[in-house]
């Protein structure tokens, strides 16, 4: 039923429409050729007007998107980042401005710049200002309107310039210069009728200020982290002089066992097994001379490369070395519940200057290091490959080196979660 209704109303609108076009035949019809031409000129100029119009109006669009953009190019050259967190992300490496020995020389440098902010405050010569402005007629009253103004435009510039040292961290120099810079085009707008304006010499000292404390904090980070690898460093020598210790007084223990017992079989008159017991005595020495040579020479140890592809992912390696008698245990440190899977290991050496080897690595793949802030982070994007042409260029021959890491876990992880998704 309801079907029924509705082709009947497409029915009659189609009736309707029909009806229209007749009507409008007949009288363009009734015009008559003349009146026919004269309809479509019409027409015509019409269609031209309204073309012409819009084509003003659009024309007119572009002209205010064109003064938006502007307005909006020159808004964003006011605004000041204030996100510390993308800031000191996209800063990356720091880039010293005034390269000086120490945190205490950027102390020094310091202050001699807080001098001659003070020295440039006191002779007045901090800020620029009209000397020929009236005020009520008066020369005098103009100076000295010109005079207080300049002081308390100062004052905001300098409270400015104070917040951000105070504020201030080595990765948002940029934007701490970006609001002073802010703070000097406001002042000078607003002080134009008097011609006021910071001074461009007192400006440029107090970004130097800026200049300098950044690098000072950056220096000073620096140096914390320096103090914290040393400090790592002596715990580790100490674990592992630790570990010696307690392997030589097990090794003298076992001596002093197999002594006692080479000399109660030579009592009894088994020179053989005697014999047998002096070999292993001989054997102990020697593991004692070992550990007493590690002892004296601290810089021995083993360099290791290893990788972890379900951690990191393919061709990232890391390089260190380690002074403990066994070796693996630090590579299972490693591989502890911080990361997901345990490391594969392609190299794993004994020098008795492991500690040049290490830095002579690292020298070499500085360029390819991923953390470029925290030294102690000892990754880098290299293949295994890469890293045993190098070490054979450093140490000579290696014994057992493996190219392509196993990843046992991470390869059966994957086997496991394409079964499930099947």
């Amino acid at each position: 039923m309801f079907g029924g209704r509705k082709r009947r109303q497409q029915l009659d609108e189609a009736l309707r429409e029909n009806q229209h076009l007749r009507d409008e035949l007949r009288r363009l019809g009734g015009l008559g050729p003349l009146g026919l031409r004269n309809e479509i000129d019409a027409l015509t100029r019409r269609h031209q007007t309204d073309r012409a119009r819009f084509q003003q109006e659009i024309s007119a669009m572009n002209a205010e998107v064109a003064r938006l953009n502007g307005r909006l190019t020159a808004l964003r050259a006011e605004v000041v980042e204030t996100d510390d967190a993308r800031l000191m992300q996209e800063v990356g490496v720091y880039q010293y401005r005034h390269v000086l020995s120490d945190a205490e020389a950027y102390k020094d440098r310091l202050a001699l710049v807080k001098d001659t902010v003070k020295n440039m405050t006191r002779s007045k010569s901090a800020v620029d200002g009209s000397q020929d402005f009236h005020y009520n007629n008066s020369l005098a009253q103009g100076r000295k309107f010109v005079g207080e103004l300049s002081k308390l435009m100062l004052r905001a510039y300098n409270a400015e310039a104070e917040n951000c040292v105070r504020v201030l961290k080595a990765g948002n120099l940029a934007s701490a210069v970006k609001r002073l810079e802010t703070a000097v085009r406001t002042i000078e707008k607003l002080g134009a009728m008097a011609a006021i304006r910071i001074n461009p010499a007192y400006h440029a000292t107090r970004i130097r200020e800026l200049e300098l404390t950044a690098d000072y904090l950056a220096r000073k980070q620096q140096e914390k982290e320096a103090e914290r690898e040393r400090r790592a460093a002596l715990r580790e020598e100490q674990r592992a002089l630790q570990e010696y210790r307690r392997e030589q007084e097990r090794l003298l223990k076992e001596q002093g066992h197999y002594r006692n017992a080479a000399a109660a079989l030579r009592a009894k008159g088994d020179e053989e097994g005697a014999a047998d017991l002096e070999r292993k005595l001989a054997e102990i020495a020697a593991a004692l001379g070992g550990i007493e040579e590690r002892e004296a020479n601290i810089r021995a140890g083993y360099v290791y490369v290893i990788s972890n592809i379900g951690s990191f992912g393919p061709d990232v390696v890391k390089i260190g070395m380690t002074r403990r008698l066994e070796p693996m245990d630090r590579v299972r440190e490693l591989g502890d519940a911080s990361v997901p899977f345990r490391f594969d290991v392609h190299a794993l050496f004994f020098s008795p200057d492991a500690v040049t080897i290490e830095r002579q690595l690292h020298a070499a793949l500085e360029s390819r290091r991923l953390n470029r802030v925290n030294r102690r982070r000892e990754y880098f994007r290299c293949t295994p490959t890469e890293v045993k042409t190098l070490l054979h260029d450093l140490a000579g021959s290696l014994l057992d080196y493996r190219d392509d890491p196993e990843a046992v876990e991470y390869r059966q992880s994957l086997g496991a979660a394409t079964a499930t998704a099947v």
